[in-house]
């Protein structure tokens, strides 16, 4: 048991908790709960802490879930996978690689938790396929009163309904069981076009290739399209080599990024040619490999970010106003504007509850100012009835979110049954949940 400062892997929160335990199994979080409640203290669970938003800040007891990062199962006849929730995605994907498997689609970071990942509504891209939520099939948590329960869509639906994308507000997740698929590969081709060309054709980009994407350079013309399709194991790889994997992603993305953004930093009105000149430096490419080593990509350049989801067909109107509002706002975004697609789902808090979503993240470098930025791009999404992805930055609360889920009553219905306490609250959830 321990007592120091926590921050988020942004920098974006910062919080000293009463105390942290790091327990090893159901029973020690159980103890930790029951606890907490005998002296009126809240508990939230936490892991990697790679959520923009306070929604893990622990201002009681902070549960460290990073003891808890074992595999309960594997059964490779049902391709289901049940994990410890402090286990990381990346060690995950190292679990499913062993036995023939993979995650149907995900983010394109992997430091993140399997619970957080999932409480939050990390999603990847595809038109056709949805967020990690939809792939989990059963929950163990922990709950206020201490008690240890099993969820599913057979087993207490109502919870498992509200708790796929949970927000860390119903209890806390020690086990999740999730619906995998047979190992396959991504060949990527990544590749330079003008933004008005990519909205031109974006129909066919979007419903011609599995996972689509594209990031678009503000102050510039350029954007970065890449189109991730999928094949078995079977097919011949064109594995990218490891001095292009350097260059690539260690260097370009990383290192060159990290220097350009200081530059910018320093001397803001260089950000237009430097954005100009990382349009450039981005080049095409063209590669195979194991799909879990093609979505995702190290990210060492911090940065804040906030994400909306909005209608798909409100997206061309949407970047053609936020493109305007770089340019008569002269904000400087070092940052591209990251896009992504998805299949409308049916979990309650999901961002693409009910509707086929499109994705749009802005970026700012962690020693630029973002918030009149963000706050500006906000008003944008929210013209559209955009969703906020709960653990990126956003302003709205509970009454504003409310409008835009149908199921939102549903959850709190829930959460009033299982937490009525609100043990496992803080002060993003008031905002967002109510208090």
């Amino acid at each position: 048991m321990s007592t120091s400062l926590w921050r988020n892997w942004s920098g974006t929160e910062a919080v000293e908790p009463v105390r942290t335990v790091k327990p090893g199994n159901a029973n020690e979080i159980a103890t930790a709960v029951r606890e907490a409640a005998a002296e009126g203290l809240r508990v939230k669970a936490v892991g990697a802490g790679h959520s923009f938003s306070g929604i893990v800040a622990p201002d009681g007891v902070m549960v460290d879930m990073s003891a808890m990062d074992g595999v309960v199962r594997v059964d490779t006849g049902t391709n289901l996978v049940t994990v410890e929730a402090g286990m990381r995605i990346w060690q995950l994907n190292q679990v499913l690689d062993a036995h023939g498997l993979a995650l149907e689609n995900m983010g394109d970071i992997d430091r993140q938790t399997v619970s957080g990942a999932i409480a939050t509504g990390t999603h990847g891209t595809g038109d056709r396929y949805r967020g990690m939520a939809w792939q989990v099939s059963a929950l163990a948590l922990v709950m206020a009163d201490g008690s240890e329960v099993r969820c599913s869509a057979e087993e207490r639906p109502e919870l498992f309904a509200a708790a796929q994308i949970g927000l860390g507000a119903l209890g806390i997740v020690t086990e999740v069981t999730i619906q995998c698929v047979p190992a396959f590969q991504l060949q990527a081709v990544e590749t330079p076009m003008r933004l008005d060309a990519v909205l031109a054709d974006l129909d066919e980009l979007v419903a011609e290739n599995d996972h689509f994407e594209f990031y678009w350079f503000p102050h510039t013309e350029r954007t970065l399209t890449k189109r991730n399709n999928r094949y078995s194991m079977e097919e011949r790889r064109r594995r990218p080599t490891r001095l292009a994997y350097w260059w690539n992603e260690g260097f370009t993305e990383n290192t060159l990024f990290e220097a350009s953004n200081r530059v910018g930093a320093r001397f803001p009105q260089t950000v237009p040619s430097l954005n100009r000149l990382a349009g450039r430096v981005w080049s095409a490419r063209n590669y195979t490999d194991v799909s879990h080593k093609v979505f995702t990509s190290p990210r060492n350049v911090k940065f804040r970010e906030m994400e909306y989801a909005v209608p798909r067909e409100v997206l061309p109107a949407v970047l053609r106003d936020l493109k305007a509002l770089v340019d008569e706002r002269h904000f400087n975004v070092s940052f591209p504007v990251e896009v992504r697609f998805a299949a409308a789902d049916d979990v309650w808090l999901s961002t693409a509850h009910g509707r086929k979503t499109a994705y749009v993240a802005v970026h700012q470098y962690h020693r630029h100012e973002y918030e009149e930025y963000f706050k500006a791009a906000a008003e944008i999404f929210n013209a559209v009835d955009g969703r906020p992805h709960w653990g990126k930055l956003h302003w709205l609360d509970a009454k504003r979110l409310g409008e835009r889920y149908g199921r939102f009553d549903d959850f709190l219905a829930v959460r009033d049954e299982v937490d009525p306490e609100r043990r496992f609250a803080n002060a993003y959830l008031e905002r967002v949940l109510g208090a």
